[in-house]
């Protein structure tokens, strides 16, 4: 498996909501990873980044959300695959030749875990100055509104930026999988 290492800075202590989700530099703009998820152009702050790899070598988990498309060995540590199509409520995607797995880092309180994101290919890291961020919308997004940290203009189109801590949230998730699992009822 070939991959794709980015080097970044060790984050900040704390990072308190989507707006610290990129790297903020001294002209005020943020670092961005943009990719394609069914034709439109997503975003994650690069701090969230960890690598890039390419899609394969998924271990299925049996009743876990149709969003979870299964786990991967990363140098030793089991990782979960999140389908982002799926997770925001469309058909779940068809791996492609650039199908690829972004591996981001999401906070859970004190706790750091690593998430694998299926997106369909990889775009570039685009810096966009903090001018150039409007508010999520209210309404009309294909996705949940508190999933978007607001949208970038670049060159005359935007681009959804992500909050991968509420798209990728620990707890939500493992609610939605406890949702999935059958109760045993223990008789009296």
């Amino acid at each position: 498996m070939s991959q794709i290492s980015t080097t970044r800075p060790a984050p900040p202590p704390a990072r308190p909501g989507a707006a610290a989700t990129a790297v903020a530099t001294a002209a005020g703009n943020a670092q961005y990873l943009t990719f394609v998820l069914g034709g439109e152009m997503f975003a994650v702050g690069i701090l969230n980044v960890k690598e890039i790899i390419e899609f394969g070598n998924l271990t299925e988990v049996p009743m876990v959300p149709a969003f979870i498309r299964g786990v991967i060995n990363l140098r030793g540590a089991v990782v979960p695959v999140i389908d982002l199509a799926a997770r925001f409520g469309g058909k779940p995607g068809v791996a492609g030749k650039r199908t690829c797995i972004v591996i981001v880092e999401v906070a859970d309180g004190d706790t750091r875990h690593d998430i694998g994101i299926m997106v369909d290919a990889v775009s570039e890291v685009l810096e966009i100055p903090a001018a150039e961020i409007e508010p999520p919308p209210a309404f009309g997004a294909r996705i949940r509104t508190d999933f978007i940290a607001g949208m970038g203009k670049v060159d005359g189109r935007f681009v959804i930026l992500l909050d991968v801590d509420r798209v990728l949230s620990v707890d939500e998730i493992a609610t939605l999988a406890d949702i999935g699992r059958p109760t045993t009822i223990l008789p009296a």
